[in-house]
């Protein structure tokens, strides 16, 4: 008799945990039902909102197409083009930047991408100044001169901001790595100010140093790509309140 309980105990402990993938199988199930009745609940709003459901439901259930690179972040979807609304100037701005960056065949140079402080346009800074100096390479001028015919067209006020990787610089011009951030920032605006006339009072300029990596300074090319000037669209209240909407 003992023996028989024991088998029917034993069948029974089988038969439960064979119905784990059962359990699982339900629960994706179920995400997808939810998926597809939170669909059709947007199907009366623009199509960036949708756009920016998709994506975050993808990356909330690790559902990633082929190809797709991200960087790390506390963001669960970083802000990008498709999330703004396609009417408004910073979706124009966006277009004009890429298209200046085509023409000129800088794609492997310069990076667009929003984030909550703006239209971040990143230069490279190989690109726009020799190894631990702050003088503006002459083939970075065409690039600024047709960027600060974007700027003119625009009322949006813009940042210059410079970084740096965190090997140490210590020569006589520049102590550390934030004086010559500090520097390239200040030179490019001085260059938009006094050859393009761009007002004053609409530019800034600010030096970070190594303090605002985007890559972990743990290689050459991680470091290479700290090293970097950003173009900064400051992004205005109301847009600011849409994009966190």
């Amino acid at each position: 008799m003992s023996r028989k309980r024991k088998n029917t105990k034993s069948q029974d402990n089988d038969e439960l945990s064979s119905g784990g993938w059962e359990v699982v199988y339900s629960g994706f199930v179920l995400i997808l039902l939810c998926f597809f009745i939170m669909l059709c609940s947007f199907s009366s709003m623009e199509e960036a909102k949708v756009m920016m459901f998709v994506k975050s439901f993808a990356n909330a259930v690790s559902i990633l197409p082929g190809g797709l690179d991200f960087e790390s972040g506390k963001e669960i979807l970083p802000p990008s083009p498709d999330i703004v609304d396609m009417e408004s100037g910073f979706a124009k701005l966006f277009g004009d930047l890429r298209k200046l960056t085509c023409d000129l065949g800088l794609e492997g140079d310069v990076n667009l991408s929003f984030s909550k402080k703006g239209l971040v346009m990143r230069l490279s800074d190989t690109f726009m100044f020799d190894l631990g100096v702050a003088e503006i390479l002459p083939e970075a001028i065409p690039l600024l001169k047709k960027l600060a015919f974007i700027i003119s067209k625009t009322s949006y006020p813009v940042r210059v901001e410079g970084h740096a990787d965190n090997l140490p610089i210590h020569t006589e011009k520049f102590p550390s790595n934030w004086e010559l951030s500090t520097a390239r920032a200040v030179n490019i605006l001085r260059y938009f100010t006094e050859n393009e006339k761009i007002p004053m009072q609409r530019l800034s300029a600010v030096g970070f140093g190594e303090f605002q990596p985007i890559f972990v300074n743990d290689s050459p090319e991680h470091r290479a790509k700290n090293r970097r000037v950003e173009i900064v669209f400051v992004r205005e209240k109301h847009e600011q309140t849409s994009l966190a909407e």
